[in-house]
Protein backbone atom coordinates (compact mmCIF):
# COMPACT_ATOMS: atom_id res chain seq x y z
CA UNK A 1 0.00 0.00 0.00
CA UNK A 2 1.28 3.42 -1.09
CA UNK A 3 0.59 6.50 1.55
CA UNK A 4 0.68 10.12 0.71
CA UNK A 5 0.45 12.62 3.16
CA UNK A 6 -0.78 16.31 2.77
CA UNK A 7 -2.77 19.25 4.16
CA UNK A 8 0.80 20.15 6.57
CA UNK A 9 1.56 24.18 6.54
CA UNK A 10 1.94 27.21 9.09
CA UNK A 11 -0.08 28.27 11.89
CA UNK A 12 -0.08 30.35 14.57
CA UNK A 13 0.05 28.91 17.65
CA UNK A 14 -3.83 28.32 19.49
CA UNK A 15 -4.90 27.33 15.75
CA UNK A 16 -5.84 24.09 13.84
CA UNK A 17 -5.00 21.78 10.51
CA UNK A 18 -6.26 18.86 9.60
CA UNK A 19 -3.80 16.00 8.08
CA UNK A 20 -5.12 13.85 5.31
CA UNK A 21 -3.51 10.50 4.16
CA UNK A 22 -4.71 8.70 1.19
CA UNK A 23 -3.86 5.34 0.42
CA UNK A 24 -3.54 3.12 -2.54
CA UNK A 25 -2.64 -0.08 -3.77
CA UNK A 26 -5.16 -2.07 -1.81
CA UNK A 27 -8.08 -1.30 0.95
CA UNK A 28 -6.54 -0.50 4.08
CA UNK A 29 -9.10 -1.26 6.14
CA UNK A 30 -7.54 -4.25 8.36
CA UNK A 31 -4.12 -2.34 8.78
CA UNK A 32 -3.24 0.05 12.02
CA UNK A 33 -2.56 2.91 10.85
CA UNK A 34 -1.64 6.28 12.22
CA UNK A 35 1.14 8.69 12.51
CA UNK A 36 4.19 9.65 13.68
CA UNK A 37 5.90 12.70 14.13
CA UNK A 38 9.79 14.50 13.78
CA UNK A 39 10.45 17.55 14.87
CA UNK A 40 14.20 18.99 13.93
CA UNK A 41 16.71 17.15 16.18
CA UNK A 42 14.59 14.75 17.68
CA UNK A 43 13.26 11.26 17.29
CA UNK A 44 10.59 10.41 15.55
CA UNK A 45 7.56 10.03 17.91
CA UNK A 46 3.81 8.68 18.17
CA UNK A 47 1.21 11.01 17.54
CA UNK A 48 -1.82 8.61 16.99
CA UNK A 49 -3.36 5.00 15.88
CA UNK A 50 -5.92 2.85 15.00
CA UNK A 51 -5.82 -0.94 16.17
CA UNK A 52 -6.33 -3.05 12.97
CA UNK A 53 -9.60 -3.69 13.95
CA UNK A 54 -10.28 0.18 13.58
CA UNK A 55 -11.81 -0.13 17.04
CA UNK A 56 -9.06 1.29 19.41
CA UNK A 57 -7.39 5.23 18.83
CA UNK A 58 -4.59 5.19 20.69
CA UNK A 59 -2.82 8.60 21.69
CA UNK A 60 0.03 9.96 22.89
CA UNK A 61 -0.14 12.08 25.91
CA UNK A 62 1.00 15.38 24.80
CA UNK A 63 -1.41 15.24 21.85
CA UNK A 64 -4.54 13.83 23.80
CA UNK A 65 -7.33 16.30 24.03
CA UNK A 66 -5.93 18.58 21.02
CA UNK A 67 -5.87 15.99 18.60
CA UNK A 68 -8.21 13.34 16.41
CA UNK A 69 -7.68 10.52 14.28
CA UNK A 70 -10.17 9.41 12.20
CA UNK A 71 -10.56 7.04 8.81
CA UNK A 72 -12.92 6.70 6.36
CA UNK A 73 -12.28 3.37 5.00
CA UNK A 74 -14.73 3.47 2.13
CA UNK A 75 -12.36 6.42 1.14
CA UNK A 76 -9.12 4.77 2.44
CA UNK A 77 -8.09 7.96 3.86
CA UNK A 78 -6.81 8.88 6.99
CA UNK A 79 -7.14 12.13 9.18
CA UNK A 80 -5.60 14.25 11.57
CA UNK A 81 -7.20 17.08 13.42
CA UNK A 82 -5.27 18.68 14.96
CA UNK A 83 -6.55 22.24 17.39
CA UNK A 84 -4.87 24.32 19.68
CA UNK A 85 -1.55 23.74 18.17
CA UNK A 86 1.65 24.67 20.31
CA UNK A 87 5.15 25.48 19.14
CA UNK A 88 6.16 22.21 20.02
CA UNK A 89 3.85 20.69 17.53
CA UNK A 90 6.10 21.81 14.83
CA UNK A 91 7.47 18.85 13.31
CA UNK A 92 7.38 16.98 9.81
CA UNK A 93 4.03 14.89 10.20
CA UNK A 94 4.37 11.03 9.00
CA UNK A 95 0.97 8.62 7.78
CA UNK A 96 1.70 5.23 8.45
CA UNK A 97 0.16 1.57 8.39
CA UNK A 98 1.10 -1.95 9.51
CA UNK A 99 -0.69 -5.37 9.02
CA UNK A 100 1.04 -6.90 12.00
CA UNK A 101 1.47 -3.99 14.50
CA UNK A 102 -0.42 -5.37 18.28
CA UNK A 103 -1.20 -3.04 20.86
CA UNK A 104 2.40 -3.26 22.49
CA UNK A 105 4.47 -2.06 19.61
CA UNK A 106 1.32 0.00 18.41
CA UNK A 107 3.87 3.66 19.51
CA UNK A 108 7.13 2.13 17.84
CA UNK A 109 8.14 3.07 14.35
CA UNK A 110 9.85 0.16 13.71
CA UNK A 111 6.74 -1.73 13.60
CA UNK A 112 5.14 -0.08 10.79
CA UNK A 113 6.06 -1.11 7.02
CA UNK A 114 4.61 1.49 5.13
CA UNK A 115 5.01 5.30 5.29
CA UNK A 116 3.88 8.34 3.74
CA UNK A 117 5.97 10.82 2.35
CA UNK A 118 5.71 13.44 5.65
CA UNK A 119 4.00 16.45 5.54
CA UNK A 120 5.53 19.38 7.25
CA UNK A 121 3.67 21.49 10.23
CA UNK A 122 5.14 24.69 11.34
CA UNK A 123 3.16 26.36 14.78
CA UNK A 124 4.48 30.24 15.52
CA UNK A 125 4.30 31.27 18.60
Amino acid sequence: VQLQAFGGGSVQAGGFLRLSCAASGRSFSNYAVGWFRQAPGKEREFVAGFSRSGNTQYYADSVKGRFTISRDNAKNTLYLQMNSLKPEDTAVYYCVGSRTVITSTMRLSSAYHYWGQGTLVTVSS
